[in-house]
């Protein structure tokens, strides 16, 4: 029977999660179904089975929204052509991109436009990889960590850029990043590495859950990039790790003999769905805590949404009597608002 579970903090949403949950929230409470997201809000697929239940239409081709219906842009980022397209098409467009994802995007139209040739680190197929290559399509190239640098051959040798996906696992890319450098002496890489302080925050939590337990449990979807990585980091720690979207996914054969199971989330996984998985888990003794860093980062709701739901407010309290015009509204308040609360609104 399995003894502790050893809970990882921080673990679950980031900031960029925490933003674009709230905003869709908004998004579905403000307008009449059905409204539109361009691809998955975040990769879990409670959140977006919650979203799907409330109304909300995911798709994966702009072109599917039909004209004049509000439409949201994921947090993973989208090419520069979706979202023009998504201005024209809709009445009201939000992009709920994750600052982090912004910043790597104005870094490779920086690079591009400077004459660099741009070696992206990424995964094919992920959506954060599509919409920044998009960004300097002729300029940069998509690097699978798992193949290297291969041929890839620089117009010039003193000038290129090295840039990376924000999930990716600490130690996925510095066997690209060692390449390119031994190649390329005169590498450009950000000041500051591309991978995002929540996916930073969570694989070193790993590391030091790994090395107290004698089994990982990872709660997150499969098509969560982090949370893929944090299994990655968690194996390579020594460790036997899993991946489970809830408690149905527990195998019991895993527990055989286990006493303490280290238990985390990807960045877009539901606290109540770790909940679900401690309960399934049921440690005799209880749950003790892991905690390397704290995290108090906040990310404002997209400006298109703010300001929107300023108007509504401002139309309101112009056609109502109201004692005490120009209170602090819902957009004022967003950060006493959580993405676990917004998520309760809509039943989870």
């Amino acid at each position: 029977m399995v003894e502790n579970v050893l809970l990882a903090e921080p673990r679950g949403f980031c900031a960029g999660v925490e933003m674009a949950i709230k905003a869709l929230t908004w998004m579905v409470q403000v307008f009449e179904a059905p409204v539109y997201c361009y691809h998955e809000i975040v990769h879990n697929a409670v959140v977006v089975r919650a979203f799907e239940d409330a109304g909300v239409v995911f798709v994966d081709d702009i072109a599917h929204v039909p004209p004049g219906r509000p439409v949201m842009l994921s947090a993973h980022g989208s090419a520069p052509e979706v979202v023009e397209e998504a201005s024209l098409r809709s009445a009201v467009m939000v992009d709920a991109v994750c600052p982090l994802v912004t910043k790597v995007h104005h870094e490779v139209k920086t690079m591009a436009k400077k004459g660099y040739d741009i070696i992206y680190i990424g995964h094919h197929g992920h959506d954060e990889a599509v919409g920044a290559i998009a960004e300097a399509p002729d300029a940069a190239r998509l690097v699978d960590p798992r193949d290297g640098l291969g041929e890839f051959d620089a117009r010039d040798t003193e000038k290129v850029a090295l840039l990376a996906q924000t999930t990716l696992g600490l130690y996925e890319w510095e066997g690209v990043l060692d390449d390119a450098r031994e190649r390329f002496p005169e590498l450009w890489t950000a000041r500051r590495g591309d991978l995002c302080y929540a996916t930073t925050n969570r694989q070193t939590a790993i590391q030091q859950l790994s090395n107290q337990s004698d089994l990982v449990l990872v709660v997150g979807s499969e098509n969560s990039s982090n949370t893929q990585a944090l299994v990655r980091v968690a194996r390579k720690a020594g460790v036997d790790a899993y991946r489970v979207d809830g408690p149905e996914d527990v195998e019991t054969s895993w527990l055989d003999g286990v006493s303490v199971v280290g238990v985390t989330a990807g960045a877009s996984a539901p606290d109540q769905n770790v909940q679900s998985v401690i309960d399934a888990i049921a440690p005799r003794d209880g749950v003790r805590f892991l905690r390397v860093t704290d995290e108090d980062e906040y990310f404002p709701l997209p400006p298109q949404l703010r300001m929107l739901m300023q108007t509504i407010q401002a139309l309101v309290e112009g056609s109502v009597a109201c004692s005490q015009p120009g209170e602090k509204g819902p957009v004022e308040h967003d950060k006493e608002f959580s993405a676990t609360s917004a998520l309760s609104v809509l039943g989870v």
